[in-house]
């Protein structure tokens, strides 16, 4: 009987200690995630294409900043280019999301190309204020990255003309006004509030008048937003994208400065054992131009090192729509 009752004392400790390891927390989900409008307008408009083209189809940039989809796409014949000085003449050219300066749009038509445009429409919005304002003779400031698709293009329709600053700091050397000139800023679509707060706040105080009341598209706020909600209540974010993503990196920012450590990773093969908390739950969202497919595969992986239960987190408000009706 002693034998019995010690061998039920071992089997339920047993039991006990595979349940606590195979189910070390939840696996919440942000909501909205990956793929915003713009994303899947591209890559419509993309594979449309590749239906009615036979190969080869050159893009301008990479279609959308994602290891996963740009190396799929080249496996379906998509060759991406950051120059047109090897795209033969009369071939067919699709502009990335991001959007192109002049210059590419005039080199594509002086080689007879077939060019298609999938620029984001918020970043053609944008295109639109710049040469309006630089019509109008305003100081034009872009808040964003040097060296980003997004700021390259939009520079390019202000003829140059534009400053590009990407911290308070750079607001100090920006020129005075002239006489009746009035200042403008236009922001990069990718960035955070907290990225743009301290520059808006620099460039006020330099161009009192200034105009301009921010360009981040809703898609990546409502994105923010939704890892502002979900990273108080985890150990780990993750956050699938690839490391030339804006926005990814942003969300990864947004995670870290709620106090909780993130990660940015292309997909599942990432995801190591020594990067896992004990227990605890993890949360996971997508950059804008990953895939939901990746998140599937995140969440199979994950699930086999004892994060069982997955809840996606819904929005405490309406999510506003990616492109804003005017």
């Amino acid at each position: 009987m002693l034998n019995l009752f010690l061998l039920k004392l071992v089997l339920s400790f047993v039991m006990q200690n595979e349940s606590s390891k195979s189910n070390k927390g939840k696996l919440l989900l942000a909501m909205p995630r990956g793929f915003c409008a713009g994303v899947r307008r591209a890559l419509d408009i993309v594979d449309n294409v590749l239906q009615e083209t036979p190969p080869t189809v050159y893009v301008f940039h990479e279609i959308v900043h994602n290891r996963f989809v740009v190396e799929s796409l080249r496996k379906q014949g998509v060759v991406f280019v950051e120059s047109l000085e090897g795209v033969p003449a009369g071939s067919t050219l699709i502009l990335s999301a991001h959007g192109v300066a002049p210059d590419i749009e005039q080199q594509a038509k002086a080689k007879k190309l077939k060019v298609i445009d999938a620029t984001c429409p918020l970043v053609k919005k944008i295109h639109c204020k710049s040469c309006k304002l630089l019509e109008d003779n305003h100081l034009i400031i872009l808040i964003g990255h040097r060296g980003h698709p997004e700021i390259t293009g939009t520079l390019g329709q202000t003829k140059g003309k534009a400053y590009i600053v990407q911290n308070a700091a750079e607001v100090e050397v920006l020129p005075e006004l002239k006489n009746g000139q009035n200042a403008a800023y236009l922001t990069q679509t990718t960035l955070s509030r907290e990225d743009v707060a301290d520059v808006v706040a620099a460039l006020k105080r330099k161009y009192p008048d200034i105009e301009g009341n921010g360009d981040i598209c809703y898609a990546t706020t409502n994105r923010q937003e939704a890892v502002r909600k979900l990273a108080p209540q985890c150990e780990l974010v993750l956050v699938i994208g690839s490391p030339n993503s804006s926005n990814s990196q942003r969300l990864r920012e947004v995670a870290l400065r709620c106090g909780v450590r993130a990660e940015l990773i292309d997909g599942p093969g990432d995801i190591k054992p020594e990067m896992l908390p004990d227990s605890g739950n993890i949360g996971i969202t997508a950059g804008a131009s990953a895939p939901e497919c990746l998140v599937e595969d995140v969440v199979k992986i994950l699930q086999k090192h004892g994060w069982q239960q997955v809840e996606e987190m819904s929005a405490e408000k309406p999510i506003q729509p990616d492109f804003k009706q005017d």
